[in-house]
């Protein structure tokens, strides 16, 4: 989530200013923003932050100043054109459906967005309509929660859908089905929006090579944060490295036990080409929950680096979270170029893509992943 609509929402709020709070909740078949875009509006009229790009943004700044009056939450449905579509830089037409609220500085909302500030994982989830529109629950990634949907079973299954997206790094809305009410003619639904706070991804490279440079810089054109790590200061000074968020002069172990906990959406790309320094560095990545694991080396070393983890105690489903040789087969030729193909696997392994070719898929490229529980 970008931090610019929180936290002029948060300073607005802190002026004593009100605000209507804007969320994208759904786009069919697609949007130049993401579910989960935010666009805020006060009571002196400023405008932050965008939902389309521009083709129903004046609809949802009037809508949202009529919240501002009303003080009732409301969902909005707006068709978008293919003519609207093109003026607002999408790639067709559509229906976006935007959940338009009053930010209450006390609330969960606040919570959350203070989450996003403090550069925390979260998952807010909101009922949108009916008798519980509006009603929150706020899921930490820790097993905290605070707040209740009003519904002991939707309760339960907004936390389930939490947890679930806590590490997911996607905004959903998700139709959930309740237990049917005697008096009623069928089962109660009710739509909530899975609104996830998820820090930038970590990747940590270990090894201070001349790959290093350009992947550290690749990785923050991603938006990644690369972090270096390498118990060779000399090879490490941290001005050698300009685009590296951390750089850490220790072993792998004694690093990643700084870097704790490595997480499900975190990288691993091990490149000294050092047994010394890969083999712990890759032992103590295969003992974790990182999410992606790459090695660099010839297909010779692969071998003989799978020899020595297999003496190691570890197994052939261990050996198989080891990316080696590290990158897509993009036929790089030098470092930059090395370390766009490595960059490229690891973005395409977060999104469980091959990293083929889009001229040969098949489906969405940016698919819609309609939910339900």
């Amino acid at each position: 989530m970008s931090l610019t609509v929180p936290s002029t929402v948060l300073a607005w709020a802190s002026e004593g200013r009100r605000v209507a709070l804007a969320t994208l909740v759904d786009a069919r078949p697609s949007s130049s923003r993401p579910v989960g875009s935010k666009m805020a509006v006060d009571d002196l009229g400023r405008v932050c932050g965008s939902i389309s790009g521009g083709c129903v943004e004046g609809a949802v700044v009037t809508a949202a100043e009529e919240v501002l009056a009303s003080g009732a939450p409301r969902l909005e449905r707006y068709g978008v054109s293919d003519e609207q579509a093109w003026e607002g830089g999408l790639a067709c037409g559509g229906v976006i459906e935007v959940w338009i609220e009053p930010f209450q500085p006390q609330g969960l909302t606040a919570e959350f967005f203070t989450s996003v500030m403090a550069d925390q994982r979260a998952v807010l989830v909101t009922a949108l309509g009916g008798p519980r529109a509006g009603a929150k629950r706020l899921i930490f990634a820790n097993g905290e929660s605070r707040g209740t949907l009003h519904n002991m079973e939707l309760d339960q299954a907004s936390l389930e859908l939490g947890r679930g997206a806590l590490w997911s790094d996607i905004s959903k809305s998700v139709a959930v089905c309740l237990p049917q009410d005697a008096a009623a003619s069928g089962p109660d639904r009710q739509t909530v929006f899975v609104d996830v706070s998820a820090p930038r991804s970590r990747l940590i490279i270990v090894g201070a090579v001349d790959l290093t440079v350009h992947l550290t810089t690749a990785a923050r054109l991603a938006e990644w944060r690369p972090i270096v790590v390498d118990p060779r200061v000399r090879f490490a000074p941290p001005e050698r490295f300009p685009d590296a968020e951390q750089v850490i002069h220790a072993w792998p172990q004694e690093a990643f036990d700084q870097l704790a906990p490595l997480d499900p959406v975190t990288a691993v790309a091990v490149l000294t080409h050092d047994p010394k320094i890969d083999d712990i560095a890759l032992a103590v990545a295969l003992r974790s929950e990182v999410g992606y694991i790459g090695a660099m080396g010839s297909r010779r070393a692969q071998d003989q680096r799978r020899e020595r983890l297999l003496a190691a105690g570890f197994g052939p489903s261990d050996l198989k979270r080891v990316h080696g040789p590290i990158g897509l087969d993009l036929g790089a030729r030098g470092p930059g170029e090395t370390a766009i193909s490595i960059m490229s696997e690891i973005v395409a392994h977060k999104h469980g893509r091959s990293g083929g070719r889009l001229v040969h898929a098949t489906g969405r490229i940016h698919p819609h992943r309609p939910a339900r529980a």
